[in-house]
């Protein structure tokens, strides 16, 4: 691995700024400069973020030092490629770039922990702008993207991560826009919220079922959504010019529909939307003017948005403006990485208000390995102070949007010396991969999280602990 340390001039730029009232806005750390805009962003189970250029360049960056490495390189350009998590942690990477608008049909996955890209088989056809979106059982679900300037690519297709092939689902061809905003449903389809909402069912050869119309109409063009509970979906913001308007869906809805819920204090396009251990959306970058990328009329302050009452509350706002091909990545601290955007190869990293309400409760140990459907034992000091335990999935975000963030809000029982806590049984509502685990106090304040990857194994009943990851 290739080591280098890219500081920013005011030392590490991790320290937060001076901001009025913290517990209630928050506040942004100094900016942190970088060698380059990162395009897509991944946080991987070892705590660091890779992410990479307009070239495919990628680096590492540490959360803890602010140190930025450069690891093994993917040897194509995959910028603009798809970006999701396999069952085992590796970055799935199909597609990628050979001109605007025309794609690469090759694919490969780095894994961070040999430091290696692997190449699989190629993808039917080339493939910019494709969505990645990882299946229950461990798969890979690949659809859209541009093969030529003049044609997309209509044919979803499904990596099979055990056999290293492909499966093409030939009787769902269809032509979708780019990047669609795609979720696994608790059904084991793909819900796909694009303006016209639809059902995939990636088994057998492939069948779409259509869902309804989203009610704020050209929101595919640049909004952003998020998947904050299980089956349920807001979508925020997009158009042009862009709206301040935000709606949700029930998935588990005998009927599902959009509904609309409270909007934005600032219209925004290009922004991104990033789930907090609470459960609540972060709303951060954005333009709020008309036109692709509207640097002139920026979103700076952040917003968070409260399921539990459907309103915004405006935050902080961070310096730069972070439009098209800006990231945001929940960090295992809590905090939130915000970093890109074009003409901006910088970073600055928001700590929520949550971070300023008091002590933090502590994991003391937990898990590296959990089953689906099994109880395990988290080792905290705290434990009856404990009101809440999620985990939230790693998060593969570009262009607007993440693909493997979700959520899951977990049963739990204190004891003396921690707390019982079941898994989710339905890989369909918490497919397989790693997760920041989170234990929040009733002040609302979260633990720095442990990195847990949870498996399809057959449960083994309690499963003992070992020395959580806190970085």
């Amino acid at each position: 691995m290739l080591s280098f340390v890219w500081l920013a001039m005011s030392g590490l730029g991790l320290a937060p700024s001076a901001n009025a009232q913290p517990a209630v806005v928050g506040s942004w750390s100094d900016v942190q400069t970088w060698p380059t805009v990162s395009v897509h962003t991944q946080l991987l189970a070892t705590g660091s973020v890779l992410f990479w250029d307009y070239n495919g360049n990628s680096y590492l960056w540490d959360p803890t030092t602010g140190a930025i490495t450069q690891p093994a390189q993917p040897g194509r350009n995959t910028f603009c490629a798809g970006n999701s998590t396999l069952a085992n942690g590796a970055v799935f990477v199909p597609g990628g770039h050979i001109a605007n608008n025309v794609g690469l049909a090759s694919a490969s996955y780095y894994d961070p922990g040999a430091d290696t890209w692997t190449a699989v088989p190629d993808m039917n056809a080339g493939r910019w702008y494709p969505s990645s979106t990882t299946l229950a059982n461990g798969d890979v679900l690949v659809t859209s993207g541009d093969t030529n300037v003049t044609v997309r690519n209509t044919l979803p297709q499904v990596y099979q991560a055990m056999t290293n092939s492909w499966r093409d689902l030939t009787t769902a061809t269809l032509a979708l826009t780019l990047f669609p905003r795609t979720f696994l449903a608790p059904n084991g389809q793909v819900f796909f919220a694009t303006g016209t909402s639809r059902y995939l069912d990636p088994t057998a050869t492939g069948a779409w079922t259509t869902v309804g119309n989203k009610i704020n109409p050209g929101t595919d063009n640049y909004g952003s959504a998020a998947m904050y509970d299980n089956g349920k979906v807001i979508f925020a913001g997009g158009a042009d010019p862009p709206t301040a308007a935000a709606e949700v869906i029930d998935l588990n809805a005998i009927v599902p529909a959009w509904a609309p819920t409270g909007s934005m204090a600032s219209a925004r396009r290009q922004h991104n939307l990033t789930l907090l251990p609470d459960g609540r959306a972060l709303a951060t970058g954005g333009s709020a003017g008309p036109g692709f990328d509207n640097s002139a009329v920026p979103a700076l302050a952040a917003e968070v948005w409260d399921p539990a009452t459907g309103q915004w509350a405006t935050l902080a706002s961070e310096v730069n403006y972070r439009g098209y091909h800006s990231c945001a990545t929940l960090l295992p601290d809590g905090r939130v990485l915000s970093s890109g955007g074009d003409v901006s190869p910088n970073a600055q990293v928001f700590s929520p208000p949550y971070l300023f309400n008091g002590a933090r409760p502590t994991i003391d140990f937990a898990p590296a390995i959990v089953p689906l459907g099994s109880q395990f034992f988290v080792g905290t000091q705290d434990a009856a102070s404990i009101t809440k335990v999620t985990w939230t999935r790693l998060g593969n975000e570009t262009h607007a949007f993440n693909w493997n963030q979700r959520i899951n809000v977990l049963a739990f029982t204190p004891d003396i010396l921690g707390l019982n806590v079941t898994a989710p049984s339905d890989p369909n509502i918490c497919p397989p991969g790693h997760y920041l685990l989170w234990i929040l106090n009733g002040a609302g304040v979260p633990s720095v999280a442990a990195i847990v990857r949870v498996t399809q194994d057959t449960p083994m009943g309690v499963l003992g602990g070992t020395k959580g990851v806190s970085k």
